[in-house]
């Protein structure tokens, strides 16, 4: 995309005392982390902030010396896709570690969705129930699939996705950032058009707030990041605003090349 903005914030809810979720979007290479922590006292909030601050370090120092869209021989993926596989690899590990050497810090890990694009493709990686959604024309869709039980029973049609926002063991996931030596990233791939608008956000949205309301908000202030960002925050504080809530949004437009988007530094151009 040549012109790619991109618009985060997060913020405490009304019943936690600190904020555990981490937000991180570096526009100029196209690619933006979300995480939101778990773990006793400030550990979560350790996690999370690991986990952005690893995985865009990897991403920054790599991403430029990449050529567009290379294809891995031995997967079919984008190089993209291998790259971001390998970030939130090392941010596991050195969150795990951390958890093993410091007793303040036992028993953390996070979730995490990174987004990256580049020429007319998304890549996103993701471990946990924090998610990514598609807004294209009016029509919102999930990108990617919770690692929660939850959606383990919506799969298998066992409950419906108002069940799932009220179940008891909504927030219970199958796989965590840092809690084990080794993770598994699901990579997706979605081609981009112009005009869409991506959000990636923690489960303090999606818990209260219903996709059709995340739907209705997202168009109405579709040409303005900062106010339907806001708008999300407030319908999640207005339902009661139990957990974080981190809101990351991306609007596309025209097709760009990295290269001429670090020399330049200026979208549209």
């Amino acid at each position: 995309m040549s012109s790619i903005e991109m618009h985060a914030v997060t913020d405490v809810g009304v019943k936690r005392k600190h904020n555990e979720d981490c937000v991180g979007t570096t526009p100029e290479l196209g690619f933006a982390v979300l995480a939101d922590g778990m773990g006793g006292h400030n550990a979560g909030e350790v996690a999370s902030a690991m986990a952005v601050e690893v995985t865009s370090r990897y991403l920054s120092s790599r991403l430029p010396k990449m050529s567009e869209a290379a294809l891995d021989e031995d997967t079919g993926f984008a190089g993209e896709s291998i790259l971001a596989r390998e970030g939130i690899t090392m941010a596991n590990n050195a969150i795990f570690e951390a958890s093993q050497e410091k007793a303040e810090c036992a028993g953390m890990g996070t979730t995490i969705v990174a987004a990256i694009f580049y020429a007319d493709r998304l890549t996103a990686a993701h471990v946990g129930d924090s998610r990514i959604y598609r807004l294209r024309k009016d029509i919102l869709s999930h990108v990617t699939e919770d690692h929660s039980l939850i959606q383990e029973q919506v799969r298998r049609g066992l409950l419906t996705a108002d069940d799932a926002r009220n179940s008891a063991i909504k927030n219970l996931v199958t796989r965590a950032l840092g809690v084990e030596p080794d993770v598994e990233p699901d990579i997706v791939e979605d081609v981009v058009q112009a005009g869409d608008l991506y959000l990636m956000c923690s489960d303090g949205l999606t818990d209260v707030v219903p996709d059709e309301a995340i739907r209705l908000t997202l168009t109405q202030h579709i040409k303005d990041l900062r106010k339907s960002a806001a708008q999300l925050i407030q319908l999640a504080n207005d339902a009661g605003g139990p957990d974080n809530i981190s809101v990351i949004l991306v609007k596309t437009q025209k097709h760009f090349h990295r290269k001429q988007n670090l020399l330049s530094k200026i979208f549209g151009r």
